[in-house]
């Protein structure tokens, strides 16, 4: 069997001007990055203003399990598959990580016949986009620390210091890092990139003035008075957006079968809002009829952020949602070992539901949105398997389609298109936010604890209550960005399924106040990952040609 890799670099790559143009994108307004990477300019992305939106699709996923449920592949296999049915469709998703790329999750193209191209790429470092936002993060590290070793006029309370550095790079030695500097010493550490507030402000902003103004507005620290300090007090907003001015625009690639690609920043899911950029999802919506992007991981997490953060800033209005799940990840929540899910287990399965069904019921009832199930075939999947989990799908008033786009591209997930053009076109979804702006922050706290996680409440610890405190004056009006294990509806990553009952355990809150909302850190969650004690980086090498090998 071909792997990911084989597939990806024996795909025949269109030039990228041929992609523009299908989408109806000038040559002139495109800026190459070789022949197969473009750039969407500014020029360009000014001339669609006028242009009507598309219908726009969100593939989301139940709970997430180490095996993985393969979203990112179904959302290129659906775009494939609405494009072979001539629906004119972009996918428009998020870049990798090279942190879990050489960790234990590997490259996040998709997989298959059903992958983005070029692979290797995207999966490295692409154009530069993640660089970029490390850089402007770490200029407004530097500049703190220059204020305060010429004077520090703003009388920085080095205590108090929240901005931290970072690097795309899973590294837990940098977690914690003590500065003694001349002037002065301080704790501090680093975050992985796609946690920074820079990339969640790069994914939010509509444009450069609105990038500059919000990154003016990032809160680096508290004054010895007791007064906030942000970004633009010390001039540093200006520098930080011209160091993001090429890499705000959006990229173009392709499919493995030529359909049209836009993949822009990336935040993660458990640890920050978990979509790709604003401006690129609206260029797509003007570009296409159909627009199919993706939010991180379980849609207790992704799918959340992406209606209550995203659509609530940029003004977009969701038309379907499709739900990705695996008969071996339900299994899996039913209670399986990793050993036991490619054997056939109906019992397991239909304990496992109870996960599906709750993700479906939240998106239905909670958000109001009509929900398609894309089961992921897999070859050890069995005839009654697949029964028992379209029985149990149709008692819940869903249509379930079994997809094999992994194997068969585009044509295998033909079905699945059909039905999700039919629930868009039948309007059944009537698209809702899960709270209010003015709710204030504990009661959205409540709300997403119990009414999508399933908690009988929320804990917060002394230092959360104290930080509750302060951000309630100026701040309630934000909406709650949860930061917790992506593999539970709880802050336990233990908890498989659907657990009922549990507290969710909020160990403290940070405002993201250029982003637009307000981190809540639950139970043990890290904004540094670490490397497995195998990472996947131990299979991945080049040769003397320069060909990559081991990265999938």
């Amino acid at each position: 069997m071909l792997s990911d890799i084989d597939i990806a670099q024996a795909a025949t790559l269109k030039p990228i001007k041929a992609i523009a143009k299908s989408i109806g994108f000038a040559d002139a307004d495109l800026i190459p990055y070789g022949h197969s990477i473009a750039k969407l300019s500014y020029a360009g992305l000014s001339k669609l203003q006028n242009k009507p939106n598309g219908k726009l699709i969100l593939v989301t996923a139940i709970s997430p399990t180490p095996p993985g449920e393969g979203k990112t592949t179904t959302t290129v296999g659906l775009t494939d598959a609405l494009n072979l049915i001539g629906k004119k469709t972009i996918v428009c998703i998020r870049e990798p990580s090279q942190g879990p790329v050489f960790g234990m999750k590997g490259g996040a193209t998709g997989g298959g016949y059903s992958q983005l191209v070029p692979m290797e790429n995207i999966n490295l470092h692409f154009t530069g986009d993640f660089h970029a936002i490390s850089a402007a993060n770490n200029l407004l590290a530097t500049l703190i620390d220059n204020h305060i070793h010429h004077g520090n006029a703003l009388e920085i309370d080095t205590a108090r210091i929240t901005w931290r550095r970072c690097m795309d790079m899973n590294d837990r030695a940098l977690r914690k890092v003590h500065l003694d500097q001349l002037r002065h010493e301080t704790d501090t550490g680093f975050d992985i990139t796609v946690a920074s507030e820079v990339m969640a402000v790069f994914c939010l902003a509509e444009s450069l003035d609105d990038l500059k103004i919000r990154l003016g507005k990032i809160q680096i620290a508290t004054s010895q008075a007791g007064k906030p300090i942000f970004a633009s007090d010390i001039k540093a907003e200006g520098a930080m957006a011209a160091l993001l001015k090429d890499a705000f625009q959006p990229n173009l690639v392709q499919t493995i079968e030529g359909s049209p690609a836009i993949i822009h920043g990336g935040p993660f899911a458990n640890i920050a809002h978990g979509c790709n950029s604003v401006i690129a999802t609206k260029a797509a919506l003007k570009l296409a009829d159909y627009v199919v992007t993706e939010a991180g991981f379980g849609a207790d997490l992704g799918a959340e952020k992406f209606f209550d953060i995203k659509c609530r800033q940029a003004n977009l209005q969701p038309d379907a949602v499709v739900l990705v799940a695996t008969v071996r990840a339900l299994k899996y929540h039913g209670g399986a070992d990793l050993a036991e899910l490619n054997h056939e287990n109906v019992d397991y399965l239909n304990n496992g539901i109870s996960n599906l069904k709750r993700h479906i019921n939240n998106l239905h009832e909670h958000f109001g949105m009509q929900v398609t199930v894309a089961i992921n075939h897999f070859t050890n999947d069995t005839p009654a398997e697949i029964v028992a989990l379209k029985q149990a799908v149709a008692a819940l008033g869903c249509q379930l389609v079994v997809c094999k786009h992994w194997a068969e591209g585009g044509a295998g997930a033909t079905d699945l298109a059909q039905q999700v053009v039919a629930s868009i076109e039948a309007k059944q979804s009537k698209f809702k936010l899960l709270y209010a702006d003015d709710l204030p922050l504990i009661d959205k706290l409540e709300t997403i604890a119990t009414r999508l996680y399933g908690a009988s409440g929320i804990k917060l610890s002394d230092e959360a209550e104290q930080q509750l405190l302060a951000l309630n004056n100026d701040y309630s009006h934000l909406p709650i960005c949860i930061a917790k294990t992506q593999y539970s509806f709880s802050s336990d990553a233990k908890l498989r399924n659907a657990p009922t009952g549990h507290t969710l355990e909020v160990k403290g809150l940070r405002l993201s106040r250029g982003a637009g909302f307000v981190v809540a850190f639950c139970g043990d969650i890290m904004t540094m990952p670490g490397l497995p004690k195998i990472p996947a980086s131990e299979s991945i090498t080049v040769n003397q040609a320069g060909v990559i090998s081991g990265l999938s």
